[in-house]
């Protein structure tokens, strides 16, 4: 029940790029905060906010209850319309985002000072590093959600600041060694470091998030001290880090029912519960992931011959892509009947934890290597570009609960059905997969240990909130400093009677 308060809830605000991967994190931290009783706002370009919105039946500036404090969105123009093309083109959209969000989240914040529930702190994640910018010229403190592991962190850091080399358009094939971390193969490496990365736009916008962190108090990562301990460790003698993950496993708090959904889930789990346990494959490859119809026909005929019953994630592609939806091959569907089910969305949270599901075939972003590791679920490693890469090495030879099934798109082949078949049946059946649904059960419950009460990531998160508290503190009372001398300064421009009269 929340009581009446005689003054305004500490108050943060979290924006975000607009991607599900980026918003889904941001939005779990932002609810694990409101639970602490906080007023925290999340903030989105209108149209991802519209999106979600509509999923969740609700609207902008509405107060959210969640355990003891609340939680509300708020969106704001990017300056371009829906269905403008521009769209399609990641780069021009990144730059006219920040054209459009630096004003119009400095009207926000200014906004909610003169409604009387000032932002006490700032928070945002990579793809807009502008926003530490908008935070410093307010005054307001700030800090980053680091969205991938602390390895990719540790990746970007060494690259940004020339500490190690990395492959260069004349060694393109150079393995790099950072510390405290294993030996990366050159395609092992964030693949936006890389100089054949088509992506090189995103490589500047993330390091730009890096040639600012001296701006930010502290780095707040979705992951968690017993996952990754050396590299955190090493990490911390260059930034304040603090790991808040994995935040997929907060424990249950009252109205906590706001999801990062973009569209409605289909339902699958009635499906699921007719079948035995551990005998359902879920396959998913994120909301950005588009593979080759090739690769899709050698991943159906797989199924088909190994007989295994799966749960398959086809999402359309986004409509301004122009791409096509995939198909499968003809007579597929029949030949499979009840032992297969394929869906456009689905609530992956449920699926990995449910009882039929065995492993996940999954591209490793790192939201869903979290979610497998905190469920306990092994993985069939797919990975195509960026983090992923670096994920899928972790999650094989150092998690040790995953078998790979691919390199990356830079090895540029179709992973034939045959290789696709062995790595289903090795993470399913005998001893490779019992091994692996050991490991898989050991992070588990090293994930739940550092979420629960006491934890290492609880203890992280309730430091973080009494930094906030602190510096909140400390501006007030700055504040009232400035007035103070203001006011003495008045004084001493006055002779005694004029004093006598203003005090009248």
């Amino acid at each position: 029940m929340h009581t009446m308060r005689t003054e305004p809830l500490l108050h943060v605000f979290l924006v975000s790029f607009p991607g599900q991967g980026h918003v889904n994190p941001l939005l779990r931290f932002g609810k694990r905060l409101a639970s602490k009783g906080l007023l925290v706002t999340l903030s989105t370009p209108k149209g991802f906010g519209k999106q979600m919105a509509k999923a969740n039946n609700i609207t902008d500036d509405q107060l959210i209850p969640v355990g003891d404090g609340f939680l509300r969105f708020e969106s704001f123009q990017d300056g371009w319309d829906d269905d403008d093309p521009r769209r399609a083109h990641l780069d021009q959209y990144m730059h006219q985002l920040e054209l459009a969000g630096k004003p119009a989240i400095s009207a926000m914040i200014k906004r909610y000072a003169e409604q009387n529930r000032p932002v006490s702190c700032f928070i945002n994640n990579p793809f807009i590093p502008w926003a530490s910018d908008v935070a410093e010229s307010l005054g307001i403190p700030s800090a980053m959600l680091w969205v991938q592991s602390c390895a990719c962190f540790a990746a970007y850091y060494h690259y940004n600041h020339w500490l190690v080399t990395f492959p260069t358009e004349t060694d393109p094939e150079f393995d790099v060694q950072l510390p405290s971390m294993p030996l990366l193969k050159h395609d092992e490496v964030p693949s936006f470091l890389h100089p054949s990365t088509p992506f090189a736009y995103l490589r500047t916008a993330i390091l730009g998030q890096f040639k600012k962190l001296d701006k930010q108090f502290c780095v707040l990562m979705d992951t968690f001290q017993e996952l990754e301990p050396e590299i955190v460790e090493y990490m911390s003698k260059f930034c304040l880090i603090k790991t808040v993950g994995p935040l997929f496993k907060y424990p249950e708090v009252p109205n906590n029912t706001i999801r990062c959904d973009i569209m409605k889930p289909d339902d699958c789990i009635e499906w699921l519960d007719s079948k035995p346990a551990a005998s359902v494959i879920y396959i998913s490859f994120g909301t950005v992931v588009y593979l080759k119809q090739e690769q899709v026909d050698e991943i159906a005929e797989a199924l088909l011959a190994t007989g295994i019953s799966y749960l398959w994630v086809m999402k359309p592609p986004a409509k301004e892509y122009g791409l096509p939806i995939h198909t499968l091959p003809e007579g597929f569907l029949e030949k499979v009947g009840d032992n297969g089910k394929v869906v456009q969305w689905s609530r992956q949270d449920k699926v990995l934890i449910h009882p039929s599901v065995s492993c996940f075939v999954s591209h490793c972003g790192w939201n869903s290597t979290m979610e497998a590791l905190s469920c306990g679920v092994p993985i069939v490693a797919f990975p195509q570009w960026g983090d992923q890469v670096t994920n899928a090495v972790y999650l094989v030879d150092v998690f040790k609960t995953g078998v790979r099934m691919g390199r990356g798109e830079a090895e540029n082949r179709i992973i034939p059905k045959e290789e696709v078949a062995k790595c289903f049946v090795e993470a399913t059946v005998g001893p490779k997969a019992k091994d692996l649904k050991r490991n898989a059960l050991k992070w588990k419950a090293a994930a739940e240990a550092a979420m629960a009460s006491g934890g290492s990531s609880d203890r992280n998160i309730q430091a973080f909130i009494n930094d906030v508290r602190r510096r909140c503190t400390s501006m007030t009372m700055n504040h009232v400093d400035d007035i103070d001398a203001a006011t003495m300064n008045f004084v001493n421009k006055h002779s005694p009677t004029e004093v006598e009269i203003v005090e009248l």
